[in-house]
């Protein structure tokens, strides 16, 4: 059964990313974990009381908490694989990051699925901070970030940008072959650069990479870069008519700067189709 980790905080994104979630595992057993992590307004508990009233405001929004949590169930339950699906309620206390640090070992959890839109209403950027936060704290499993109001139906196509610098290990691609099996997918392989001349160890990593692929319907492909490597990504994506963009979180690379805090705010992501990030 495969554990699957939904945090919310009770907005209409947040929701439209479970709905996402059932609907992508609509034929697989899978247990999903409901989470909302909680925090208090320090105004609220500063007082000559203050260890009484603090535990006051943590009771109050712990049950408040819960309470969302059972209407937000009672709103999703009806969308799942009765025969397949089973759910589980989860109110923390702690910021978000660190609550889903400690509940991917402890639930052995394959996957977190999670709104990506930020509070902001501009259109160009597509992680929010809580999006950013999470992805690079949480190294461990692979994240699934959902754009607001995507309307997932299929999944034909995913994107999977690289530039072969990295040894691809055997269980690095899991999720993303899982995927691609249960759908029949098309992983097309995306290499965006200003020259395509290969060292040895970008053609062994390109090999290898066809290796892990080649149950998988797959494809290769060179582009090159004209503006950003976000501006390419997000133009192939759209006109490949492709459902959804796979990035691998290794270190210096495009998907470490895309979580840099500047450029999530100056530069966006511009992708309308959900963000799977794995773990290096």
């Amino acid at each position: 059964m495969k554990n699957i980790l939904l945090p919310t905080d009770f907005s209409n994104n947040a929701l439209n990313a479970i709905f996402t979630a059932i609907k992508l595992h609509k034929s697989a057993a899978c247990k999903f974990i409901i989470i909302h992590a909680y925090e208090p307004d320090n105004r609220n508990i500063i007082s000559p009381q203050n260890s009484t009233r603090a535990g006051m405001v943590y009771d109050a929004l712990h049950l408040d908490a819960l309470n969302k949590l059972e209407v937000t169930l009672g709103d999703v339950n009806s969308a799942s694989n009765q025969d397949k699906h089973t759910f589980s309620l989860k109110a923390i206390q702690g910021n978000l990051a660190s609550v889903i640090s400690e509940l991917v070992p402890k639930h052995d959890i394959d996957l977190i699925v999670l709104g990506a839109k930020g509070a902001t209403s501009a259109k160009q950027i597509f992680l929010g901070s809580n999006t950013v936060r999470v992805i690079k704290n949480v190294r461990n499993c692979p994240i699934l970030a959902i754009p607001r109001d995507f309307n997932f139906q299929s999944l034909k196509k995913i994107v999977f940008p690289t530039e072969y610098a990295h040894f691809f290990s055997k269980n690095q691609l899991n999720q993303l072959i899982k995927m691609a099996e249960e759908w029949k997918s098309q992983i097309l392989v995306f290499h965006v650069a200003k020259e395509f001349k290969l060292s040895e160890k970008q053609i062994m990593h390109k090999e290898l990479l066809q290796e892990r692929l080649e149950d998988i319907k797959h494809s290769f492909h060179n582009i090159e870069i004209q503006t950003t490597v976000a501006d390419a990504i997000t133009e192939f994506v759209k006109a490949q008519l492709a459902d959804m963009i796979c990035l691998v979180h290794y270190s210096h690379t495009f998907m470490e700067k895309l979580t840099e805090e500047p450029v999530v705010k100056k530069v966006g992501f511009k992708t309308e189709v959900p963000l799977l990030v794995l773990p290096e």
